[in-house]
């Protein structure tokens, strides 16, 4: 299972991805084959940002379960999506907790709360919504992180095969050192001060 940091939103998994291809060689591959209507428009190759976008949904739950891409549990998602203007940007929903807010509500409101029959016991536990038993206030943060086009790769193909395999693996790989090049804007938000420090 893939560590996080304080410097981690997401990380590619490779060792399973290898380890538990049905095809013997890549499971994330097997997922774009099965996923093929994804990856193209009417037949035509998608553009960069339209690529990057469907190698990110297909790259991550729920479509892979795990997912090639592993989300920092403490996050509710990473999404790759389109603004107005096609370009690609990274959307990160951060939940917060009541004690990170400047001005902390009245304490008898319910908040998120850690997931405690997870399997993560490390410090970026999942939160979940609780029972809805009294009013509750649950906070989340949309952080958007614009992906410059140098990073986008224009599929060769409208058909998966070993070449869109590594073209998506590639543009996967550019998207988490991305969104890891951003952790201290959501740690920022979060209490950090006693989780790991990145190496």
């Amino acid at each position: 299972m893939p560590q996080f940091t304080n410097g981690t939103l997401a990380v590619v998994d490779d060792v399973h991805d290898r380890e538990h291809a049905s095809n013997g060689d890549s499971r994330y591959g097997s997922y774009l084959t099965r996923n093929a209507r994804l990856l193209h428009e009417d037949g035509q190759p998608l553009t960069a940002a339209e690529f990057a976008c469907s190698a990110w949904q297909i790259a991550t739950s729920p479509i892979m379960s795990p997912g090639y891409v592993r989300i920092r549990p403490d996050l509710h998602n990473i999404t790759a999506v389109q603004t107005d203007d096609n370009e690609l940007a990274l959307r990160v929903e951060v939940p917060l907790r009541h004690t990170a807010l400047a001005h902390r509500p009245d304490r008898r409101l319910g908040d998120w709360q850690p997931d405690l029959w997870s399997v993560d016991r490390g410090p970026f536990r999942r939160l979940f919504e609780p029972d809805v038993d009294k009013p509750l206030l649950l906070a989340t943060v949309t952080l958007l992180l614009p992906v410059p086009d140098h990073l986008l790769i224009e599929p060769g193909s409208a058909e998966p095969g070993w070449i869109m395999t590594l073209e998506a693996k590639s543009v996967v790989d550019e998207l988490v050192v991305w969104a890891n090049a951003h952790a201290h804007l959501v740690n920022d938000l979060l209490d950090t001060s006693n989780r790991p420090v990145a190496s």
